[in-house]
């Protein structure tokens, strides 16, 4: 093992570390390491769409991290999943391909980071696209990030989206040209029905490169400083440390909840906070894992009749038998399905600019995910806040024991808009369901039941049905000079020392109003360029 021939070593081979290996990497002359904590995605449910079912949960695959009691979910503790293998999220996710609104980049230009606004990220996405239709204005092909549409279709969502129609949500061909509201079938990270991730898609294919090298099955510590100047990691291997040296830059792409615990642990962070867990401060950026987001799904589910789900399917062992045949021969039908099939996006009330809310329609039913379908006929009409006010953290526990798990704390349904929105997304959710395109299925709401009236009433049901959508940001956030709490520049660069960066969900400074997985990657392509830019000076 080389441990001071690197120019770049990079903590986490993620959605973000894939890209970044890849792009470092290609040329020879760059020497890369990238260090990953989990293993090699050799267990088949990484690669069949339905495997989430059985990846989140699973230590094999998932830190299996758990929040903080939560006192607008009624004090109840979420589990907190995070990808712990190759590919990291992109591995265990719900594949679903979403780059937000044209307007949360430009609210982050706005902020003061020149090259973040939308005109600047979608070319950052055309680069690694890969879509299944001919290229157009909004869409390339020919890249690493393979884009295809569901491979199954209920007449249960057909239903819902005309009856979100109905309702004044109109139906869209296409979630990622810049504005998303309306209704649609998503678009998901598959290649014929099999899952692709940032590590099939990015790190598997170019591993055979000389001046590439993966470790797997390795804790990273620490970040190495000296002085105001990063120059390596420490790493942990059974009863073994080591060192492994950095000649042009350090690159955290740890993720939301990594990357802050590595700082924190690396004496960069609140000195105060750092000082009490007993960990030498050595920069004080008391950014450092404040600022959390993360979607709050809200999960009501409808009992319905005379129409096909996955809960009746699933039950029927010979309906069972032909799904895993289905699979194995045409690869189509259920064990294709990402969690979610159709999505849309509206306004919770009309004083917002842009839609705040995304629906995932789910033609089955379950308590929590982990837990057995329901054995009656349903569909979950699970909706999140895209652009929640509330703020959260995640903290180191103990500075003397780096395995230990971060202090995870979203504070869910913690302002006043955050528990407004949540009253009003469940009376949509109920308006869309109201309508005739539904009345042949009957529709009977199990959860949270029609005798939740009142807003009071609706509001505690938010905070019983609501669960992490695994959508964590912001923990590192970039900002202007200006900003006290921003960790990073606009280049990604860790304010105050040298050599440092952050390359992941962290950097966001605001959410993105959808799902998170592909603008990390994004993220990560940026990155990338900016980080070979610098070392050409």
């Amino acid at each position: 093992m080389d441990t001071d021939g690197w120019d770049y070593v990079i903590a986490g081979a993620g959605s973000a570390g894939c890209v970044l290996a890849n792009r470092l990497s290609a040329d020879p002359k760059n020497r890369v390491l990238i260090v990953e904590a989990g293993g090699q995605d050799d267990w088949i449910w990484f690669h069949v769409p339905v495997g989430y079912l059985y990846a989140i949960g699973d230590p094999r695959a998932d830190w299996m991290f758990e929040t903080e009691a939560e006192a607008g979910l009624g004090g109840r503790s979420l589990a907190y999943p995070r990808g712990r293998v190759i590919g990291g999220c992109s591995s265990i996710n719900a594949m679903v391909y979403m780059r937000g609104q044209a307007a949360d980049y430009d609210g982050w230009r706005q902020l003061g980071l020149p090259g973040w606004g939308w005109d600047d990220v979608l070319p950052a996405f055309l680069k690694h696209e890969d879509h299944i239709e001919p290229t157009n204005d909004a869409h390339r092909s020919g890249g690493e990030w393979r884009v295809e549409y569901p491979r199954v279709r209920w007449d249960l969502l057909d239903a819902i989206r005309d009856a979100a129609a109905e309702a004044g949500v109109p139906k869209i061909e296409d979630f990622n040209t810049g504005d998303n509201e309306g209704s649609s079938y998503f678009q998901v990270n598959q290649r014929r029905g099999r899952r692709v991730s940032a590590a099939r898609a990015f790190l598997k294919p170019v591993l055979h490169r000389k001046n590439l090298t993966l470790m797997t099955g390795v804790t990273v510590l620490r970040v190495l400083l000296e002085g105001r100047r990063a120059v390596g990691l420490e790493l942990g291997a059974t009863q073994e440390r080591i060192t492994v040296k950095a000649r042009r830059e350090v690159i955290l792409a740890a993720g939301a909840i990594g990357s802050p615990k590595l700082l924190e642990l690396s004496g960069i962070g609140d000195g105060a906070r750092l000082q009490a867990l007993g960990i030498k401060a050595t920069h004080h950026a008391p950014g450092v894992g404040e600022n959390l987001q993360d979607h709050l799904q809200i999960r009501p589910i409808y009992k319905v009749s005379g129409v096909r789900t996955l809960n009746t399917d699933h039950a029927n062992l010979i309906k069972r038998a032909w799904m895993g045949a289905e699979y194995a021969l045409f690869r189509t039908g259920p064990l294709t399905m990402a969690p979610s099939q159709v999505g849309a996006f509206a306004k919770s009330s009309e004083r917002f600019a842009t839609a705040n809310l995304q629906f995932h329609f789910q033609p089955l039913s379950l308590d929590k995910w982990g837990d057995g379908l329901h054995r009656f006929a349903a569909f979950t009409a699970s909706v999140c806040n895209v652009r929640p006010t509330s703020r959260g953290s995640t903290h180191v526990r103990r500075g003397d024991d780096p395995s230990q798990p971060p202090a995870i704390a979203p504070r869910y349904l913690s302002t006043d808009e955050d528990r407004q929105v949540a009253v009003d997304a469940l009376r949509l959710t109920r308006k869309i369901v109201a309508q005739p395109a539904l009345a042949r299925y009957r529709p009977e709401e199990f959860r949270p039941g029609a005798q939740a009236t009142s807003d009071a009433d609706l509001l505690a049901a938010a905070g019983e049905l609501g669960t992490t959508i695994f959508h964590p940001v912001g923990t590192a956030a970039m900002g202007p000079a200006n900003d006290p709490m921003a960790v990073l520049d606009e280049r990604l660069r860790v304010r105050g020392v040298e050599g440092l960066r952050v390359v992941d969900a962290s950097v966001m400074p605001r959410i993105v109003s959808g799902n998170t997985n592909s603008p990390t990657i994004m993220i990560a392509e940026k990155g990338a360029a900016m980080i070979l830019e610098d070392a050409k000076g």
